[in-house]
C-alpha cells in the first residue's frame, strides 16, 4: 500500500514550494506528485490520529489513512471548493472508508492483532509512565464508547483530527452551532464518565 501512495506522490516537501493549501491543492490537480507528496506531508498525522482512534489499531488506521490518500489521488479532480474545505473534504473520505471497512468487518468478525512493537516498548521506555498512559487510553477509548455516535465523532474530529468546528460541521452535514453543543455535551458526559473510572 505504501509502495501505490508513493508511486503516486513522491514524499518530497522540503524541496516542493507552496505558498499555501489552495496552491497545493491546485497544483496536485495538474498531476504534481511534489503537491501531492507535500499534501501528504500535511495532513498523514492528523488523518493518523483520526483513523487510529476510531479503529483502535495502528496497522489498520495506518494502512486506512494510506488508502484516504489512494482516494484523494484518484478523485482530486473533482473537489470544488465550494461549501467546504480540503481538510474537510479528505476527512470525509476517511469517514467514508471506516464505515465501509465497519460493515466488511461486522460480516467476517476477526480478532484484533497489535504488533508487536506496541506490546513491547523499547529500552529506553519508562515502564510506568507507559502503563499510565496505556491505561488511561484504554478508559478514554471505552468512554468515548459510552457517548452517542455523534457526539464520539465529534471528539475525535475536533481532538484527533484537529479539526475547527466549521470543518467539522461540514464533514458531518451540521450547524457549526449543533457541533459547539454536541462538543460540549460530549465532554461534559466524558468527564463524568471518566470521574467513575477514578481520573479527575
Amino acid at each position: 500500500m505504501a509502495d501505490k501512495i508513493e508511486a503516486g506522490a513522491e514524499r518530497l516537501p522540503s524541496q516542493a514550494q507552496f505558498e499555501n493549501e489552495h496552491e497545493a491543492v491546485e497544483s496536485a490537480r495538474g498531476n504534481n506528485p511534489e503537491a501531492v507528496g507535500w499534501l501528504y506531508e500535511l495532513y498523514f498525522d492528523r488523518l493518523y490520529r483520526y483513523c487510529y482512534i476510531k479503529l483502535g489499531d495502528a496497522t489498520e488506521a495506518e494502512d486506512l489513512t494510506e488508502q484516504v490518500f489512494l482516494k484523494m489521488i484518484e478523485s482530486i479532480s473533482t473537489f470544488e471548493w465550494q461549501g467546504t474545505t480540503f481538510a474537510a473534504w479528505l476527512y470525509r473520505i476517511a469517514h467514508n472508508l471506516i464505515i465501509d471497512k465497519h460493515r466488511r468487518d461486522a460480516r467476517r468478525p476477526q480478532v484484533p492483532l497489535e504488533p508487536v512493537s506496541d506490546i513491547i516498548p523499547s529500552e529506553h521506555d519508562d515502564p510506568h509512565r507507559l502503563a499510565e498512559q496505556g491505561d488511561l487510553r484504554a478508559h478514554l477509548l471505552a468512554s468515548m464508547d459510552q457517548l452517542t455516535e455523534l457526539q464520539a465523532q465529534v471528539i475525535t474530529l475536533k481532538f484527533g483530527g484537529e479539526l475547527s468546528n466549521l470543518e467539522v460541521a461540514n464533514i458531518l452535514d451540521r450547524t457549526e452551532g449543533s457541533i459547539k453543543s454536541l462538543q460540549h455535551s460530549a465532554l461534559d458526559n466524558l468527564r463524568k464518565i471518566m470521574a467513575t473510572k477514578g481520573y479527575p
